[in-house]
């Protein structure tokens, strides 16, 4: 089935097609509005508010402009200093347009707040990936003047939008308690006016001794081997047939020249172009341009090349997403090759700890815990948001944590930490490896999962919710779900809390036997999202959602 990952709404007669002119962003319009737009500290959707992956919004909005970057590093330099965390920043950025003017602005206050800070040389683009990487190699074998990290980035978002994430010691997305201490921090320097911002002109920065350009491709490459197997790749090139990436016109552009150099295969590249307008791309569902590796219709062009090549993949713009390609399955449902992913690597990585569990978040595919359940591993389901993974895959305790919105990471081939935050290029040499270790690419591999376990039928819906619905779904117990019944069959579980960390899922989970249903609420907009599985047939999960969407709206309080 179709990785289906928006509400059911009418398709866009853009989607999948090549974006118009008439829908490209402006780019001097986009630039002077960062600069020159003046938030209203008293408007809340133009406050700083860090969501599960930072601050994002854009400066045609007002949420992301100068002012917001600049009082969110000082937040940062404020909540540095009180976390005694002295060694040096690490700053990456992706290719959108207002992601270079964002790391200039945070560059002068980080400069101003005496900030040791590294980043890529040359006005250079840097993976999230990277940036996790780096950062756990300095800190490897350190316990005082620890690095930490900033990616500015919206990630998959579109062209005119900008975004700011903060990733401490630990190399990962910050937790909440990190999060929030920035927010309010960020959200009070606003209020007034920026006038506790601490900054020096961009001349004086970039000079500065305390800042350092360096080179984070090579080394990142280098290290690659430690986690891939690229003997294999190699070895698989020529016999069964060339791999593609496309990097989506994002920050993994620059490092696939040199990983073809480096290990001598022959990855092509079929779309080198960086364009901060993304005029390349096919249009998404809703007719907006948006990177997103694991949409049909932004990835339609890569799809189109499915037959050239034994399998392709593409990342999004900072390039912890993934897509997957192949002949047998075309673009691959993220779940789908996450359990493939799974598989291959508990049953390829001798060197792991046989005790270490396998991470996946309540609203992924339980296809996953069928595979892990056969290979008499440990399932740790956790909330959405990778940062539930960082503990674990620092301590070897979770060998690969995975998201269904096509976001993973797994251990060295030693069972050390590799990155504790998603690395797509990783999860696209993994599906190359696969290919070259099997003779069998990972769609092929699926359909012997879905022989063996059943074929899962996936999707995720949007429903409208006012805030106070939110917060009532966000504080749900499950006694308020009185039915012992959903789609025909016994309520086996009702969850609010996680089963591997027993944290909140801020929201619901029902599962019977053969499928299930969580519902949770948008943390942007005002509306619930509802995900469900079903083993048994695609009428069935019909039956599902309908019935969750009943179920959840009476806990809640009716439909708005």
């Amino acid at each position: 089935m179709a990785h289906e990952t928006t509400e059911r709404v009418t398709i866009s007669p853009l989607a999948g097609r090549p974006a118009p002119t008439a829908i490209l962003v402006d780019l001097a319009r986009l630039e002077q509005a960062y600069y020159e737009c003046k938030p209203d500290a008293g408007d809340p959707n133009q406050r700083v508010s860090f969501g599960t992956s930072g601050h994002r919004g854009s400066p045609l909005r007002a949420s992301f402009t100068e002012a917001h970057v600049a009082a969110i590093t000082q937040a940062i330099c404020d909540y540095r200093r009180a976390q005694r965390i002295d060694g040096p920043l690490y700053m990456g950025k992706d290719t959108h347009a207002v992601s270079e003017p964002a790391q200039r602005t945070a560059l002068e206050v980080l400069a101003a707040n005496g900030v040791e800070t590294i980043i890529q040389r040359d006005s250079g683009v840097t993976p999230t990936p990277v940036i996790s990487w780096a950062i756990l190699t300095h800190n490897r074998g350190r316990e005082a003047h620890l690095a930490d990290g900033i990616v500015v980035t919206p990630s998959h978002n579109p062209p005119e939008d900008g975004g700011f994430k903060y990733n401490p010691p630990h190399g990962g997305p910050a937790d909440v308690d990190a999060t929030e201490s920035i927010q309010n921090r960020a959200n009070e320097l606003l209020r007034a006016g920026n006038a506790g911002v601490k900054r020096v002109p961009f001349v004086i920065a970039i000079k500065a001794a305390i800042t350092h350009q360096t080179d984070f491709v090579l080394p990142y490459v280098r290290d690659l081997k430690n986690v891939v197997d690229m003997d294999a790749i190699r070895g698989a090139g020529v016999e069964l047939g060339a791999w593609g990436v496309d990097p989506l016109g994002g920050a993994a552009e620059p490092y696939w020249e040199p990983i073809n150099s480096l290990y001598k295969i022959d990855i092509a590249i079929v779309n080198p172009v960086i364009d901060p307008t993304f005029s390349f791309m096919t249009v998404d569902h809703d007719g907006k341009i948006r990177m997103d590796p694991s949409s049909p219709y932004a990835m339609a062009r890569l799809v189109g090349l499915k037959d050239r090549f034994r399998v392709a993949f593409a990342n999004d713009p900072d390039s912890d997403r993934h897509g997957i390609v192949t002949r047998s399955a075309g673009l691959m449902n993220p779940n789908h090759y996450l359990a493939v992913a799974i598989r291959y690597l508990l049953t390829h990585r001798s060197q792991w700890p046989a005790h270490a569990a396998i991470g996946k978040t309540v609203v992924s595919s339980s296809l996953i815990d069928r595979v892990v359940e056969k290979l008499g591993r440990r399932l740790y389901e956790v909330p959405v948001g990778f940062k539930w993974f960082v503990p674990g895959l620092v301590d070897g305790s979770c060998c690969f944590g995975g998201e269904e919105s096509a976001g993973a990471s797994f251990l060295r081939h030693d069972g050390r930490v590799w990155t504790t935050d998603k690395d797509g290029p990783i999860m696209d040499l993994l599906a190359a490896e696969i290919t070259a270790r099997t003779e069998k690419d990972p769609g092929e591999h699926y359909q012997e999962l879905a022989a063996e376990f059943g074929t899962p039928y996936y999707t995720r819906i949007d429903a409208p919710a006012t805030p106070e619905q939110k917060a009532r779904l966000r504080a749900l117990s499950s006694d308020a779900v009185k039915s012992e019944t959903l789609a025909g069959e016994p309520i086996v579980a009702k969850l609010t809390r996680a089963p591997g960390n027993n944290a909140a899922i801020d929201g619901l989970k029902i599962a019977t036997a053969s499928g299930w249903f969580a519902a949770r609420p948008s943390g942007t907009e005002n509306l619930y999202k509802i995900y469900a599985e079903s083993f048994r047939s695609a009428a069935h999960l019909d039956a599902l959602v309908h019935e969750a969407q009943e179920l959840v709206d009476g806990a809640i309080g009716g439909r708005s």
